[in-house]
């Protein structure tokens, strides 16, 4: 066996996990010898990394962090001579002592249980690597400093699910253990209701679909999530529902609903159908995708990336069943101020189109 390298890395938070997917740390290739008898990927890996354990090797394979000649593999692939297995693994345990914070907050909700958040575009919900300060979490702890039963550290309350750094809109935080596990009941059976608002590059044409596709590592960018199909074996299985909202001149906004909450699923999919976020950079939406190259028109565009120098993605509905009282609960928060902006520059062009 040889091993080629071994590296720390660090991953943007704004890539937070929303199903216990971890910061990556190490990144380490091996390449098998001649004589490699065929062998699983996890046994060869924890042959060879004697210091790894076997749970963080098992949580790199199902969160798609194990590949085989740069393609994602399941962690029953037997390994083959001179393969080149590339493993990225999560962080080592580290002092996770979160401090309260004077960061303000739009509490839209909150009673005993849980309080439900409206968090701005910019702001990273959990500390990480690169951003252990000015978190929503961080902020969250100041809020309930004075609540002595609550504490931010305790991994039976707080956040029950994420939402990515560069996306606004809605969160809900349990306060006490019961009603963490009664929502965090409710996302996993899928009985809460999510729904996003997007803009988006094109025209889809219908005027709603559903898309189905994998969610998985991009094995070329480590960085963005890729699409695979549902019998590859590849990813976590997704599904979003979409429909169209508004047709703009080169760009659309559509309602995006969940069915499950994988790390950067609309981005993904939306890119998978060819129709990447307004200005996602991640994903190519900050290029000039739609329209004709004019001096004009370009501007026009430059000035819209300046108005929303984010994904244009929004978090607009959240509802679910209050954990305590059994009351069905739904909530509502409007366009932020920056995508509502970048709505009505487009919502102008077919105005003017029109007269």
């Amino acid at each position: 066996m040889t091993r080629l390298s071994t590296a720390g890395d660090m991953q943007d938070t704004d890539d937070s996990m929303l199903q216990n997917e971890a910061t990556l740390y190490e990144h380490i290739r091996l390449q098998a010898d001649k004589g490699q008898s065929l062998l699983r990927v996890d046994k060869f890996l924890f042959l060879h990394l004697q210091d790894t354990s076997r749970n963080r090797i098992q949580k790199a394979a199902e969160a798609g962090f194990i590949q085989v000649n740069d393609r994602p593999v399941k962690s029953s692939y037997r390994v083959k001579p001179l393969d080149v297995v590339t493993v990225w693994l999560d962080h080592p345990p580290f002092d996770t002592t979160i401090e309260a914070e004077d960061i303000p907050l739009d509490v839209v909700y909150e009673d005993d249980s849980l309080m439900v958040i409206n968090k701005p575009a910019g702001m990273v919900v959990h500390p990480g690597c690169g951003n252990f300060n000015g978190t929503l979490v961080n902020a969250v702890a100041w809020h309930l400093k004075n609540n002595p039963d609550f504490d931010i550290n305790n991994p039976e309350v707080g956040l029950v699910h994420r939402i990515d750094k560069d996306t606004s809109g809605l969160l809900v935080i349990a306060k006490t253990a019961k009603a963490k596990t009664g929502l965090g009941l409710q996302f996993f059976n899928k009985t809460t209701s999510r729904r996003y608002n997007a803009l988006i590059w094109g025209d889809p044409g219908q005027n709603e679909g559903r898309i189905e596709g994998n969610i998985g590592r991009d094995p070329k960018d480590r960085l963005r999530m890729a699409v695979f199909p549902p019998e590859s074996g590849i990813g976590k299985p997704a599904v979003t529902h979409w429909r169209i909202l508004r047709r703009y001149r080169h760009t659309t906004l559509v309602e995006c609903v969940l069915e499950t909450g994988r790390t950067h699923q609309i981005r993904a999919h939306m890119t998978s159908i060819g129709h990447p976020l307004f200005n996602d950079a991640r994903y190519g939406g900050q290029q000039i995708l739609r329209g004709t190259p004019d001096n004009s028109y370009r501007l026009f565009v430059q000035n819209c990336f300046k108005t929303c120098p984010r994904q244009a993605l929004h978090a607009r509905t959240l509802g679910f069943v209050h954990p305590e009282t059994g009351k069905e609960m739904n909530f509502v928060s409007e366009l932020p101020e920056d995508m509502q902006k970048l709505v009505d520059m487009w919502e102008a062009t077919v105005e003017r189109e029109e007269k």
